[in-house]
């Protein structure tokens, strides 16, 4: 009896070293994204993201594309390029952010769309080959996602560019919260997989 439950604070000492740390992962992932860029860029690409059953663009992909006209009126790129194809819902996440940033004064003339792609690796490859087609076959790109997913993002497309950065919208406190904690398994999947 005596040596069970001297063993029981160690069981319990693993659960809660890896919960700390998933915990400390998360918020070094959200306060990475917080740093404002710098600089001019080739183009503005907005990483996508789901689409509401009326087609209207989430709320995330609202705060991504909200950012991203911002940064091009700020005139960090002279394009943007919106990525993400259909999901769940119609329209493609690349059409239902670029109608949504046209309906927000961005002009027609510096928009992209990438309506393929289903992940950040395929945002970050699809993307590439657009950029190669428009005659940017070595841009230097700004991508603009949610604040704790621009650790993975910057690195997936610095593979893809000749040069990557990435500015982070920041949803309230809640949503940042339950994206972080879930965005820690993803870098884990990706570091296994060697894809950062």
């Amino acid at each position: 009896m005596h040596r069970s439950a001297s063993m029981l604070p160690a069981v319990l000492i693993v659960p809660m070293l890896i919960i700390v740390a998933w915990l400390g992962a998360a918020l070094a992932l959200d306060q990475h994204g917080g740093r404002p860029p710098a600089g001019a860029y080739d183009l503005i690409i907005v990483a996508g993201c789901r689409v509401r059953p009326d087609g209207q663009p989430s709320l995330a992909l609202q705060r991504r594309v909200d950012h991203a006209v911002r940064l091009y009126a700020q005139g960090h790129a002279p394009k943007v390029m919106f990525t993400g194809g259909i999901g769940d819902f119609p329209p493609s996440e690349a059409e239902a952010a670029a109608a949504y940033a046209l309906a927000r004064g961005l002009p027609e003339a510096a928009v992209l769309r990438e309506a393929e792609s289903t992940s950040t690796e395929e945002n970050a490859a699809y993307a590439a080959a657009l950029a190669k087609e428009q005659g940017l076959p070595a841009a230097r790109v700004l991508v603009v996602t949610d604040a704790y997913h621009t650790f993975r993002a910057r690195r997936v497309f610095a593979r893809h560019f000749a040069e990557a950065e990435a500015a982070g919208s920041r949803p309230a406190a809640r949503v940042r919260v339950r994206g972080a904690l879930r965005e820690v398994l993803a870098v884990a999947g990706y570091l296994v997989a060697g894809r950062l």
